[in-house]
């Protein structure tokens, strides 16, 4: 069997008449049929022609396709965002009654979700802590159909222990789902450590250059199934030029994932004790908490860092202020390094007591490593720290 990173470079569609070496954009929102039988074949399933590009399409199956090869999953669907990918995930498998149980740090919108929108429809929610798995089994109801986590969290890199949580899971017949967007398929596959499914928001490292947007669910075969049968309906599809920028993204994303984890883990070493932090986390440096969790789950750390300015909320202005070189965006995951400060962005909009509950802190700074040269990015976190 090939090594699932050639799997990413090599599987393609279906060569077709102008015997091309890259595989083709199919943009096209349906597809004809020789004859009405074989397009009722099509709709009743009896064959697997290509019926609406809702439903499938050849450039989008092959992105779902190379991202099953590296996740080691049997089956995939495509998303137009991760959010929407998160979102369908939900609603497959819950309903009014229903309970689901996550880590407390997520994403902002997937916090959202959760709080907001699911108790709307009836579905209660809890929390766990990430640094805590032994107290989730007393979290687990009589209704929990799902449990849902990040490891790394966002923002705040917490690693959590998914060998501890797939066993939590089984003993309990609960739906396991991971969120590996912050480690790709290249440095973690969550699968093997129990997770029934796996979602990715791929507009980050996926894409890795920050042009569009796109989201999938991988796992098990009958899980996607009914995955796939909820999206076709409600609509959240991949766009065919979406997957192909995607697919050729995969051709590289080994050697960007190398690229970037060396960049974060020099540049969290260099930070490291400057006296105008509090302290640096990456998951591979080991004074992080959960260090030995990190390494017995990833290949590598990632492409991200977190530091804490002592000066708090009015010294992450004033650092985001002074940089130069290193892009401000809610973007991450880009081939240019990117700096956020989840307190006064993307969670501002939570009390202070809810930011420091999902691990934010006044003075926290994200930093996405990109691809420069690591002086480069130094540099400018050096003298941006000068100013604070």
């Amino acid at each position: 069997m090939p090594h699932p990173n050639t799997n990413a470079i090599r599987i393609q569609t279906q060569r077709t008449d102008e015997n091309e070496h890259s595989t083709p954009l199919f943009m096209t929102s349906s597809f004809r049929f020789d004859s009405a039988e074989d397009m009722r074949d099509a709709f009743n399933e009896v064959n697997d022609h290509n019926i609406y590009t809702r439903f499938s399409n050849p450039t989008v199956q092959e992105f779902t396709d190379k991202m099953c090869a590296l996740e080691g999953a049997e089956a995939g669907f495509s998303c137009a965002s991760g959010m929407a990918a998160i979102f369908g995930t939900f609603m497959t498998f819950l309903q009014s009654g229903d309970h689901i149980l996550s880590c407390s740090s997520v994403f902002g919108s997937t916090h959202t979700l959760l709080t907001k929108y699911m108790p709307k429809w009836g579905i209660e929610y809890s929390y766990g802590e990430a640094s805590d798995i032994d107290s989730w089994e007393a979290l687990i109801k009589p209704n929990t159909k799902l449990i849902y986590l990040e490891t790394p969290t966002n923002p705040g890199l917490d690693i959590v222990d998914m060998e501890k949580v797939g066993k939590l899971a089984k003993k309990h017949n609960i739906i396991f789902c991971v969120d590996n967007c912050f480690a790709t398929p290249n440095l973690q596959r969550p699968i093997a450590f129990g997770a029934d499914l796996v979602v990715h928001s791929a507009t980050k490292w996926i894409d890795g250059q920050g042009r569009v947007l796109g989201g999938i669910v991988v796992g098990k075969k009958e899980l996607v199934r009914e995955i796939y049968l909820f999206c076709r309906n409600t609509g959240p599809s991949m766009a065919p030029f979406n997957a192909w920028v995607l697919t050729k993204s995969l051709e590289t994303l080994d050697v960007r994932m190398e690229r970037h984890s060396n960049n974060a883990e020099a540049l969290a070493k260099k930070l490291e004790g400057h006296p105008k932090l509090n302290g640096v986390k990456y998951p591979f440096l080991p004074s992080h908490p959960a260090y030995e969790i990190a390494k017995k789950q990833m290949s590598r750390g990632g492409g991200l860092i977190t530091f804490e300015l002592k000066g708090g909320l009015n010294a992450g202005v004033t650092f985001m202020n002074a940089l130069k070189m290193i892009t401000l965006t809610s973007n991450l995951g880009d081939s240019r390094t990117i700096a956020s400060h989840p307190a006064s962005t993307t969670h501002s909009k939570l009390s202070e007591a809810d930011q420091l509950a999902v691990g934010i802190t006044p003075g926290l700074i994200r930093v996405s490593v990109g691809l420069e040269y690591i002086d480069d990015i130094a540099a400018d976190i050096l003298q941006a720290l000068e100013q604070c």
